[in-house]
């Protein structure tokens, strides 16, 4: 019986950022967006995610192009549409914590570039490290959505998300995203989540899922036959596997219903008939490995997203001890316990899952440790959901004071050092903030472009190779 409280369902298309993201490593160029944008611009997204997680870095790295650059084009072409970007709270786009002045400046930059929708997330929930993002986001006024990493384990009741959901609303969040990075988001659970995501606030709910474990379109309906208001899908072509469910299948899913989102597959079938051979070209140069399409049941049996279970085999295999693996994905659980039960993902899961490694390769645990555990242990990341194991943080760490507070508090502001340091670079103010993050990359790239201005023989060819290596 349908709820009499049914409403339309939104729909964030992620084609632009995280469906190329988890399918081909983030190497699609802004130059094959462009003329498919004022197609996308007339199909009534919530929201079109473009920017932000691993598109910054690519960009800079990969596709020698300048992301503030891809932003304001992208914003130039989507005149109706609310553009959105991934940003992981203190680590921005990077993988260690900044000073509030940078955090600030980025978020600042972010919207005058065009950004509408900040989804910020912190990969231990410690709510402590979006603080200044939110704050920012609103001063600037963009609509700021927390992201929650979902996880499984003890500690993570419905209690703990409805709680969190009254902390988010209080904190002055516009929305709350479920981010499901590894899967594990099972049809009826995500029941269970949404209402109790709902019972502890009344801010919009969006959810975020990969289709790795194979539920991810069953996940979709459940949740929003419990009121969740939005779900992130991608256009077929690049849809599926460690990618979203396919926009148009949510969209067929849905019509006739009281969750009708509305959205027209005529149009839906042009846009994914642009997209269509470039999947093809991504599958022939080896872009786009078949083996990320498949379903990967494992993701449930041991809670580890499809790219930690990648990594641990490539560590392995390095080690010449392949046959580890089992032992491996048994210790991966009673690393993250000791840790404090984290949820796995970017940097947690390859903090944990290479510990893990470690601990079976050495044949004894925490024998070595790596530096990267011992800023876990030390409280450099924040706080976790459950204490960290008392005589493994002593093994590991020593006498050395774990810090309590929130660890930006700790960090002096950094914006006039970067400026300084790159200051025969910069070309426009969002220089500084590329080279914040990605100081080597950045670097590299501005001495590309100087090039590529002075009219130096650095061709197109040259980029393009090293976008598409094989």
């Amino acid at each position: 019986m349908a709820d009499i409280t049914a409403k339309p369902v939104k729909i964030t298309e992620t084609i632009l950022r995280d469906a190329h993201q988890s399918l081909i490593a983030t190497r699609m160029p802004t130059e094959l967006m462009l003329p498919i944008v004022e197609k996308m611009d007339k199909v009534g997204y919530h929201s079109v995610e473009c920017w932000g997680g691993a598109t910054f870095d690519s960009c800079l790295r990969f596709l020698k192009e300048d992301p503030w650059e891809r932003l304001r084009k992208l914003r130039a072409g989507f005149k109706n549409s609310k553009l959105q970007m991934l940003f992981r709270g203190q680590n921005i786009l990077g993988y260690n914590h900044y000073a509030d002045d940078v955090v600030e400046y980025f978020v600042q930059k972010s919207i005058a570039n065009g950004i509408d929708i900040i989804r910020i997330f912190d990969c231990l929930n410690d709510l402590r490290n979006l603080e200044t993002a939110v704050k920012a986001t609103k001063k600037e006024g963009g609509h700021a959505q927390i992201a929650l990493s979902y996880t499984l384990g003890d500690a993570y009741t419905l209690e703990y998300w409805e709680k969190t959901a009254k902390a988010i609303e209080e904190m002055g969040a516009d929305s709350i995203c479920i981010k499901d990075m590894a899967g594990l988001l099972v049809p009826y659970k995500a029941t269970e989540l949404v209402t109790a995501l709902k019972a502890g606030s009344s801010l919009p709910i969006q959810l975020h899922t990969h289709y790795t474990s194979g539920v991810a379109s069953m996940t979709y309906l459940k949740a929003v036959e419990a009121g969740c208001d939005i779900i992130d899908c991608a256009m077929s072509p690049l849809a599926l596997g460690t990618s979203q469910p396919a926009t148009e299948v949510m969209v067929e899913t849905f019509r006739g219903t009281p969750y009708d989102s509305g959205l027209d597959q005529n149009l839906l079938a042009e846009i994914a008939e642009y997209f269509r051979p470039y999947r093809e070209e991504c599958l022939k140069n080896g872009l786009l490995n078949p083996k990320v399409l498949g379903v990967n049941i494992k993701t449930l049996m041991y809670q580890v997203p499809g790219g930690m279970l990648s990594n641990l085999v490539s560590q392995l295999k390095e080690a010449g001890a392949e046959d580890k693996f089992e032992a491996v994905l048994e210790e991966v659980p009673r690393v993250r316990k000791d840790f404090g039960e984290p949820p796995l993902v970017t940097p947690s899961s390859q903090i944990v899952g290479t510990q893990a490694v470690l601990n079976v390769l050495q044949g004894e645990r925490y024998k070595m440790v790596t530096k990267e555990s011992k800023k876990i242990l030390s409280g450099e990341f924040g706080q976790t959901i459950k204490p960290f194991d008392p005589e493994v943080q002593k093994k590991c760490i020593g006498d050395v004071k774990p810090i309590t507070c929130r660890p930006a508090d700790l960090i002096e502001p950094q914006l006039p050092k970067f400026k300084e340091e790159c200051k025969q670079w910069i070309e426009q103010d969002e220089d500084v903030l590329s080279y914040a993050l990605f100081p080597q990359v950045a670097t590299d790239f501005f001495k590309y472009r100087q090039a590529q201005q002075t009219g130096v023989d650095v061709t197109k060819a040259d980029a393009a190779n090293k976008a598409y290596p094989v």
